[in-house]
């Protein structure tokens, strides 16, 4: 079976920051189509290939070449299919490796497995990418082909879902004591690693049944939260978001004339959410008057039309003809950008011929949470002067 045809269960591992947060959400949801973009679709025959890859390594006496090469060269012929998934799923497969051969000796591996969490969610189930146990451990990988948003895997519920439906399959054949879960992004160059112990897994497990026989009648408080409600498919017209942010706009109150840093920074929070409100509250307005359906105030029309050629070669080749001008004066030379070029000639033979000729420039400053990893800079310390500094290692005070 596919990817794009899996089951996916009312409270899905992926789906768990939203309904252990937010309890009636699962329930809510059921009444909205469950559509997929264009980045999912993407990710869906990412994720297609990455699984051959594996199974491949894994599995090679029962998936050859042969049976791999025929497979592979179907999602070639898809829609959606872009050459640069090759070198992202090397780069899962690597890692897959590496941490393989890595241990004193080799793995149970599992690839794509079906994991049931029954124990924990009514009904539950959810399927990893790829389970290794080894020794007293157990470790999950999800391979993650977006880039829109990082990933980490610290206290991840979805992996920690993965990492119960693992123990419940292991336990009877591996003395389990540690849980080792590893997230791999590699659009964005990222890999998150971590490791709890069998203790804290199963005390997340317990908290997981309370929420989860509340989710699965739909009761419990709605808590719109900017994390929960990103994917929710209800979330233009969820009248507990739609009242939250409602709220924090126009709730303001008495205050002084002038607002402190402080009030700043805890506005700049609540803006995030209201913008993110606002355009998710436009896009399903502008679908209902799409279909005939009138929204009070609001209108669908046109939007500022582009003009373009309908032949570019034919308009330019009667222009040259008619000498009304050059064919060199129709077109412009420029080099391509330095990621083309690595795109082109691949990213080990453009370090190793060009790379001394590589310089990484100094960012405009611009203003991100504090929970954002990169380096705090001030106008005493440059942004130029962190990142050398950075680079050599040495210690940046702010003061």
């Amino acid at each position: 079976m596919g990817h794009a045809e899996r089951a996916h269960a009312l409270l899905s591992a992926s789906g768990a920051h939203r309904w252990l947060v937010c309890t009636p959400s699962a329930k809510l949801e059921e009444g909205f189509p469950d559509t997929t973009s264009e980045a999912a679709r993407e990710g869906t025959l990412a994720h297609e290939l990455a699984e051959l890859k594996a199974r491949h390594y894994f599995y090679t006496p029962d998936f050859g070449k042969k049976k791999y090469t025929t497979r592979a060269n179907k999602l070639k012929k898809e829609d959606f299919w872009k050459d640069e998934m090759e070198r992202y799923t090397d780069e899962y497969l690597d890692y897959l490796k590496v941490t393989a051969l890595n241990l004193n000796t080799a793995p149970y591996v599992a690839i794509e497995q079906k994991l049931d969490l029954g124990n924990w969610i009514p009904e539950g189930f959810g399927t990893a990418d790829c389970v290794m146990v080894y020794g007293n451990t157990v470790h999950v990988f999800d391979f993650k082909y977006g880039k829109g948003v990082q990933v980490d895997a610290e206290q991840n519920p979805q992996m920690l879902l993965y990492a119960l439906g693992a123990y419940a399959a292991y336990k009877m054949l591996y003395p389990i004591e540690q849980i080792c879960m590893t997230i791999v992004q590699p659009r964005i160059n990222h890999v998150s690693e971590w490791t709890c112990t069998l203790e804290e897994l199963l005390s997340f497990g317990e908290k997981v049944k309370e929420r989860a026989a509340l989710a699965i009648e739909g009761k419990g408080e709605y808590h719109p939260d900017e994390k929960a409600c990103r994917f929710c498919r209800a979330k233009a017209q969820c009248r507990a978001r739609s009242d939250f942010n409602v709220k924090k706009a126009f709730n303001i109150g008495e205050m002084p004339p002038l607002i402190s840093a402080e009030e700043a920074g805890k506005r700049l929070l609540e803006l995030q959410d209201i913008v993110k409100y606002q355009k998710d509250l436009q896009e399903w307005a502008l679908s209902e008057c799409l279909a005939g359906k009138d929204v009070p105030g609001w209108k669908a029309v046109e939007g500022r039309s582009v003009r373009d050629w309908s032949d570019m070669d034919a308009a330019f080749d009667k222009l040259i003809k008619s000498e009304m001008t050059m064919e060199e004066m129709l077109y412009e030379k420029k080099p391509l950008t330095l990621a083309q070029v690595e795109k082109l000639i691949g990213k080990k033979d453009f370090q190793d011929a060009v790379g001394e000729f590589v310089v990484k420039k100094s960012g405009k400053p611009t203003l991100v949470k504090e929970s954002d990893k990169r380096e705090a800079i001030t106008n005493i310390v440059t942004a130029e002067e962190a990142s050398r500094r950075k680079n050599n290692n040495e210690i940046t005070y702010a003061m």
